[in-house]
């Protein structure tokens, strides 16, 4: 068998060759964190196995971050294993760092030099660059599979020389310089002029028994590089990332706008015009195919007991019809923001909103994690992991759960759907920013407080922009599709049963409908209703659907339902809340908006719980707990009493008011950022941030 490890910088389209060769489906992004560790997959080719390990991207071995000393732990550990070093082709002398730095290392490489870019804006003599560095070099288009076949061929031929010709190592002057015999003792020397702590550590050495002198090493390698490029490159005819559309999406005082119009938008697709026209066709189906045959077979064919029916019913069809129905919104929500992230834009929105959340103890890195938080808070909080700063990922985690996952999207379509109509979108848009809000809010108490961060360097890869793969694209809905199937049809459904049970039989397991007495979900919630009721909903039922909802926040929706015994769609579950009649009731829009924002700001998932207390601890897991329920409860509480006042206005325009006035200040926050800082080149064509003044840009 033969092992091969894929190595290369982010952004080079190492993930895409990746499943190319084992034709697998890993996620492709631009992010910090989306290779978290390595992955491993067999395949096979003219009779051989290979082995494919995917490490994390890297700029070189010198480890700056987690995923980067995961990616040169794993390289120096297997030093005789084949590495296949990717590359783009636009940017190639960057790239090429890495690769120099792989063979001083002694390494057994192959150089595969991807073509990103739909229009080349460079041009590689392959064979030159080959016979330059002593390595075989492979030409290859990793997304349509051109070269890979040829990469295979090089693969199992490879034959091992380690003659590498690398000349600026004489400048080096490394005979003066007395270790202990190391497998590769010169590439240990140059770590140690670059002063890399990690080797210090793996030699055994208190202190630098060295002058380190970094800059002449970096400049030892980039005037070599300056000699490849020359010889086997022709001149790059533009800027490698950037693009026209910079000149709008990254001004200074409309990248934030625009960034919020887009996901406007990305929400009113999703939630109302083709989401819910896709939703409430596909409630109609199910109710036709799977709801009503069901119910009647039961009670007409089995002759069930009336409980047996209820269960059937309201529980598994009702309660679980009621969230499935949101299958088509919750898709096209990912579909958006793997769009986004795929074409290059969030990349760039990261970029733009470093300023703002280093004032708050946070970095650009940390958008990513915050964004994949309106898809699932579980997942997101994984990609925390790879932040250097530990109480920056302390914090990052910590927000996460502010952030109003597709989970709680339900939640707002069927009670804000039920009193708002067409103006739900403000009012979800409003959720979304609110969340936002407070998480900056809490980031910088934060800051002030308990978990100061250190100062960070903020290095990101500008990918250019991408049309979209559909291949990927499906794949993606795919699995996102499969995850919620098996979401609704194991936890949600088992939760609706359990619940069910609780709301309809007492503490002496009698049937409630038959004996008249309370239920035990009834009694537990009439204990705590009183806490509830400064926030304006003191009613048992939706104290229930709350704790309901600890487990996942759409079982929320699906109690409502069993609640108020409805089996049908969304549309006669927003009616029933009307209904004065009713289990659950709305008197007021007051009262919805109280609810809506406290189920936006309480208690996580258990799934996500279980992730933070993994991923930071038990003891902050615990006290950002504490602290959301603390903050939900506060935030509610002034939400609520500030409807109540202008309810004479009309709720909707409260709603409109609040939500213009949060826009609007956040607006003249970043305007002051940006004006005070307006010496400060944000977006450097030229220098790339070695001016000093700008963010450091790769």
């Amino acid at each position: 068998m033969i092992k091969v490890n894929l190595v290369g910088n982010p952004n080079t389209g190492k993930t895409s060759l990746y499943n190319s060769l084992t034709r697998s489906h890993e996620h492709v992004g631009n992010w910090h964190g989306v290779t978290v560790e390595e992955k491993v997959k067999r395949y096979s080719y003219g009779g051989q196995e290979i082995e494919l390990v995917d490490l994390p991207g890297i700029y070189s071995l010198s480890p700056l971050s987690y995923e980067e000393e995961v990616a040169t732990e794993y390289i120096l550990k297997n030093p005789e294993t084949l590495i296949i070093n990717i590359c783009d082709a636009s940017n190639l002398g960057r790239n090429l760092y890495l690769t120099l730095s792989l063979l001083e290392l002694g390494a057994n490489v192959i150089l595969a030099v991807n073509q990103i870019d739909k229009v080349p804006i460079s041009k590689v003599d392959y064979k030159k660059l080959s016979n330059i560095l002593g390595i075989p070099v492979v030409s290859i288009d990793a997304d349509k599979k051109y070269g890979i076949t040829e990469l295979n061929h090089t693969i199992i031929n490879y034959k091992s020389s380690k003659k590498y010709k690398l000349p600026y190592i004489s400048k080096l002057h490394l005979g003066e310089i007395n270790i202990s015999k190391q497998e590769n003792d010169e590439f240990y020397k140059i770590k140690l002029l670059e002063n890399d702590e990690n080797i210090l550590k793996k030699l055994g050495l208190k202190e630098n028994i060295v002058k380190p002198d970094v800059e002449l090493v970096a400049k030892s390698r980039y005037e070599y590089i300056d000699q490849i490029m020359k010889l086997c490159v022709t001149k790059q005819t533009r800027v490698y990332g950037r693009s026209k559309l910079d000149k709008i999406l990254m001004n200074r005082f409309l990248a934030i706008p625009i960034f919020l119009c887009v996901m406007a938008l990305a929400f009113y697709l999703t939630f109302f015009s083709l989401g819910a026209w896709l939703s409430d066709g596909l409630v109609w189906l199910l109710d036709k195919c799977i709801g009503s045959p069901l119910i009647s077979l039961f009670t007409n064919s089995f002759g069930a007991g009336s409980w047996v029916v209820g269960l059937v019913e309201v529980a598994i069809v009702g309660g679980a019809g009621s969230v499935l129905g949101f299958l088509p919104q919750v898709a096209l929500l990912f579909l958006f923001l793997s769009l986004l992230e795929d074409s290059g834009y969030l990349a760039r929105v990261a970029f733009a909103v470093d300023d703002i959340l280093s004032k708050v103890g946070l970095s650009g890195k940390s958008v990513y994690t915050l964004l994949m938080g309106f898809g699932c808070s579980t997942t997101a909080v994984l990609t925390a992991r790879n932040m250097e700063d530990k109480n920056s990922k302390i914090k990052t985690g910590l927000l996460t759960p502010y952030m109003s996952c597709s989970a709680k999207f339900p939640i707002y379509a069927v009670l804000g759907g039920a009193f708002f109509g067409a103006n739900n979108i403000w009012v979800i848009l409003g959720l979304y920013l609110l969340g936002i809000v407070v998480a900056v809010l809490m980031s910088y108490i934060f800051e002030k407080t308990v978990l100061k961060s250190k100062q960070q360097t903020f290095i990101l890869e500008f990918p250019p922009y991408h049309s979209m793969n559909f291949k990927r694209v499906l794949s993606v809905l795919l699995r996102n599709m499969k995850e919620f199937f098996i979401r609704v049809g194991s936890l949600i459904v088992c939760m609706n049963v359990i619940v069910w049970i609780l709301s309809n039989f007492s503490f002496s397991l009698k049937y409630v409908a038959s004996t008249g007495d309370a239920s035990m979900l009834e009694v537990l919630g009439r204990f705590l209703a009183p806490v509830f009721a400064p926030l304006g909903f003191n009613n048992w039922a939706l104290v229930s659907a709350l704790i309901a909802g600890l487990v996942a926040k759409e079982v929320i929706v699906s109690s409502i339902a069993m609640f108020n015994n409805v089996d049908g769609g969304n549309t006669f579950i927003g009616e029933s809340l009307k209904n004065p009649a009713s289990v659950i009731f709305f008197a007021t829009p007051s009262m919805v908006i109280s609810y809506l924002v406290f189920c936006l700001l309480y208690f996580p998932c258990l799934a996500t719980a279980s992730v933070l207390r993994k991923e930071i601890g038990r003891k902050w897991t615990f006290i950002g707990i504490v602290l959301q329920l603390m903050v939900a409860y506060a935030v509610t509480f002034i939400i609520y009493n500030i409807a109540r006042l202008c309810e004479n206005f009309g709720a909707v325009k409260v709603l409109l008011i609040l939500l213009v006035a949060a826009s609007i200040l956040v607006s003249i926050i970043i305007i002051i950022n940006k004006i005070r800082h307006k010496n400060i080149c944000a977006f450097c064509r030229k220098c790339d941030g070695r001016c000093g003044k700008s963010k450091k840009i790769k």
